[in-house]
C-alpha cells in the first residue's frame, strides 16, 4: 500500500508492429517504482498520436498519478481544441495507464475500483469472414470449436450508393453460410463499417432479419445521427454504433435520440475507462446496451474487460481471435471457454510491457486502405 504520495517522472510511447496492425503503448512510470500501461492506436496515425502524447507529457510530469479524473479534465478542456481522433486517442491511453497504476498501487484489478464486479463471467466475441461464403463458414467452424459462442462478420468489398444488390447479395450470402455451419445458438454480427448509405442499408437489415442477428454494425457514417435515427427506425435488426463517436458529448445525441440499441464506444478513442463508464451510464437511462469496440491491441484489450466486469448494461466484447502480442503482454492468459472469459483478477489492468518488444514487433509504416467505386469515385473502406 502507498503511504506518500508518488509523482509521475516518464510519460513515453512505443510503436509496435503486430500482424497487418501498428499498435502504439504508453508507459508512465513513478517515482516510486511504479508502471501502467495503456493503448492508442490508430494504425494509421501512428506518428500524429506519438507527438500528441508527447505534448501531454509536458503537464503530467511530476503530477501525482492518483488524480486521474484531474488529468482527464486538464488534458481535454486546457487543450482548448476538444476532441478529435488523435487527441482523444492519445488522451484514452494515458488515462488507461494511469488507472493501470493505481490499480497497481492499491493491489486491486481495475473494475473492483470501478464499484466491483456486476456480473460472473464475460461475453465476448471475435471476427469471421473470407473471401468466400465457404471460407467464412470454414473459419466460423474453427472459431467455434475452440471456444467461441459469437461471431462478427463484415460486408465484402465497397458498396455502392442507394441502391448495391450486390453488396447485399453478398453479404447475406456469407451470412447464410456461417448460420448453417454454426447453427442457430451462435450470436452473428454484421459491421458495415459505414460503407451503406441510408437505403442500401436498410434494404440490407431487411434481408438479414432471417438469420437472428445481435445487431447491425455502423450501418451509415456517424456524422448524421437523423439519419441513422431513420436506419434504425427502419431496421428489423438491432443497430449498433458509436467507434468513431468520443466523449459522452460524442454519444448524447445518438443516445436521447434512440439512434441505436447498442452503443460502440471504443476505450482507446472515446476517453479511456472513466468516461466509457459515463458513457455506458448515459445509455442505461435509454434502455440502451454497450458493447465497446475493440480490434485493438492488449491494453485496450484488457481496459475493455474491465470495464465490462463493472458495468450494469454491458452487452458483449470485441476481442480479436489470435494476437501474438497479447500473449506477451497480458500477466493473466485470455481462455474463452463456452463464448466466455473470465474477470481480470490481475492488480492494475494486468498487463507488462518490456522495451525490447518494440525490436521483437517493429513498427511498419502503412498507408490507410483507398478502395473505389465501379465508376473510380472514392468509397469507404
Amino acid at each position: 500500500m502507498q503511504t506518500t504520495m508518488s509523482r509521475i517522472v516518464e510519460v513515453k510511447p512505443f510503436v509496435l508492429g503486430a500482424g497487418a496492425k501498428n499498435i502504439t503503448i504508453v508507459r508512465i512510470r513513478t517515482d516510486d517504482g511504479y508502471e501502467g500501461i495503456g493503448e492508442g492506436t490508430i494504425n494509421y496515425r501512428v506518428r500524429a498520436i506519438h507527438g500528441a502524447v508527447q505534448d501531454f507529457a509536458m503537464y503530467l510530469a511530476g503530477k501525482d498519478p492518483s488524480q486521474i479524473e484531474r488529468h482527464w479534465q486538464a488534458l481535454y478542456r486546457n487543450s482548448f481544441f476538444r476532441g478529435g481522433p488523435i487527441q482523444m486517442t492519445a488522451l484514452s491511453a494515458i488515462e488507461q495507464a494511469l488507472w493501470d497504476i493505481r490499480g497497481k498501487v492499491l493491489g486491486q484489478p481495475v473494475w473492483d475500483l470501478l464499484g466491483g464486479a456486476a456480473r460472473d463471467r464475460i461475453a465476448v466475441y471475435t471476427h469471421a469472414g473470407g473471401p468466400s461464403p465457404e471460407a467464412a463458414a470454414e473459419r466460423a467452424r474453427r472459431i467455434v470449436a475452440e471456444g467461441h459462442r459469437a461471431i462478427k462478420m463484415g460486408i465484402p468489398g465497397p458498396v455502392e450508393p442507394v441502391l448495391d444488390e450486390r453488396a447485399v447479395r453478398a453479404t447475406v450470402a456469407q451470412v447464410q453460410a456461417v448460420r448453417e455451419a454454426v447453427g442457430p445458438d451462435v450470436r452473428l454480427m454484421v459491421d458495415c463499417h459505414a460503407k451503406p448509405t441510408p437505403s442500401v442499408a436498410i434494404r440490407l437489415a431487411q434481408e438479414l432479419a432471417p438469420y437472428d442477428l445481435l445487431f447491425l454494425e455502423e450501418p451509415i457514417p456517424p456524422e448524421n445521427v437523423d439519419a441513422l435515427v431513420t436506419v434504425a427506425r427502419s431496421s428489423p435488426v438491432p443497430i449498433a454504433t458509436g467507434e468513431r463517436l468520443y466523449t459522452r458529448w460524442g454519444f448524447r445525441e445518438v443516445v436521447e435520440k434512440q439512434g441505436a440499441a447498442v452503443l460502440q464506444p471504443d476505450l482507446g478513442h472515446a476517453g479511456g475507462i472513466l468516461e466509457t463508464k459515463k458513457i455506458a451510464a448515459l445509455a442505461e437511462t435509454y434502455y440502451a446496451s454497450v458493447a465497446p469496440h475493440n480490434p485493438r491491441g492488449p491494453a485496450v484489450t484488457m481496459a475493455s474487460l474491465h470495464l465490462a466486469a463493472c458495468t450494469p448494461n454491458f452487452l458483449i466484447q470485441e476481442m480479436v481471435h489470435d494476437d501474438e502480442l497479447r500473449a506477451e503482454m497480458l500477466v493473466e492468459p485470455l481462455e474463452v471457454r463456452d463464448g466466455y472469459v473470465r474477470l481480470p483478477s490481475a492488480p492494475g489492468l494486468g498487463l507488462r510491457f518490456d522495451e525490447s518488444l518494440a525490436a521483437r514487433f517493429p513498427y511498419q509504416p502503412k498507408d490507410t486502405p483507398h478502395p473505389t467505386q465501379a465508376d473510380g469515385a472514392v468509397a469507404d473502406w
